[in-house]
């Protein structure tokens, strides 16, 4: 009861005491999040994956039925999950906290500046019982209005194939066009004061607060670190200040190692950095010159035969883009 009740808290969106407290409906966040535990209600063994999977990304497809709709019998399914980064031979890692000196010499004139909203694209893996996984590659993009409304248009697209059929998770699971419109909603105005909806700040430990107000449970370990970037990620696009902080902060991560250059999958150069957790193994990609994070990935580090997923299957990606 103690756990149930701790996942209840954690996916409240506001607390009792926020003067926005029960005054307007749920936004997507919370809803999300509210989706999420609802949705939870397997044996033991499949919760402790789910936790694990909403610790290394916010963006997993929760259920999907995988009952295909195909377009046609000759069509090709972009099923496969995307082979995980690989670290060039022939470079060097670069310590992280170089790369937080080079963020923060980048960001002496303050420019590029902080804006609300986010343009992430994404590979999330589905899993069921009795079916191979698939993988939903989209597009997001948030845009905030000076009313303090916003807007939200997912696209499914995957950069790797253009014009082929990507699967979408809405009306059972079909193939659908590259660039096919999944939701396109306009949201009221909302206020916050709370993390991840309130601005960062660009100032290193006053960020690691943020960002463990963010996860709800004080000291960070770095896979929570890793989980609460994400999600600062998917609402906001960080200036050259902030992006400088965060760099501060993940150089002061334990476990986080360097092991070299990798190409991203928007075909921009990167700096790479691992983390090896529990059946997981995430990978931290950073721009060389800037500091700024550019992605996140996450693979399996143990075979799931179960689940029909291998050690180095793409559990989830995130591309970040200004």
């Amino acid at each position: 009861m103690a756990d149930e009740l701790e996942l209840l808290r954690r996916a409240n969106p506001v607390t009792p005491v926020d003067p926005h407290f029960g005054d307007g409906p749920l936004d997507h966040n919370a809803e999300r999040r509210l989706n999420r535990l609802l949705n939870d209600r397997r044996p033991d063994r499949v919760r402790r994956m789910r936790l694990l999977w909403g610790l290394a990304a916010a963006c997993v497809v929760a259920a999907l039925t995988l009952t295909f709709v195909l377009a046609g019998s000759n069509t090709t399914p972009a099923v496969a999950a995307p082979r995980p980064l690989v670290v060039r031979a022939d470079s060097d890692p670069r310590p992280l906290d170089q790369l937080a000196e080079r963020a923060e010499a980048a960001a002496a004139d303050g420019s590029p500046r902080l804006v609300r909203g986010t343009h992430v694209q994404s590979w999330s893996m589905g899993l069921s019982d009795d079916k191979p996984p698939i993988t939903l590659p989209q597009e997001r993009i948030v845009r905030w209005k000076k009313d303090d409304s916003h807007t939200e248009l997912v696209v499914a697209t995957d950069p790797r194939h253009p014009g082929r059929p990507v699967i979408s998770d809405s009306d059972g699971e079909r193939l659908v066009e590259d660039g096919h419109v999944l939701s396109e909603q306009t949201y009221p105005p909302s206020w916050s004061d709370a993390p991840p909806a309130a601005p960062p700040p660009y100032e290193a430990a006053r960020l690691r607060a943020y960002l463990e107000e963010v996860d709800h449970s004080g000291s960070l370990s770095t896979q929570q670190l890793l989980y609460a970037m994400g999600q600062l990620l998917d609402n906001w696009t960080l200036g050259a200040r902030e992006s400088a902080a965060l760099a501060q902060v993940l150089a002061e991560a334990k476990g986080l190692r360097p092991v070299g250059q990798v190409t991203d999958r928007l075909g921009r150069a990167g700096q790479a950095y691992v983390y090896d957790g529990s059946g997981a193994r995430q990978m931290l990609i950073m721009d060389p010159a800037t500091g700024a994070v550019l992605g996140l990935e996450t693979t399996f580090t143990k075979d799931e035969p179960e689940y029909a997923v291998k050690a180095g299957d793409v559990m989830q990606y995130s591309a970040w883009m200004r």
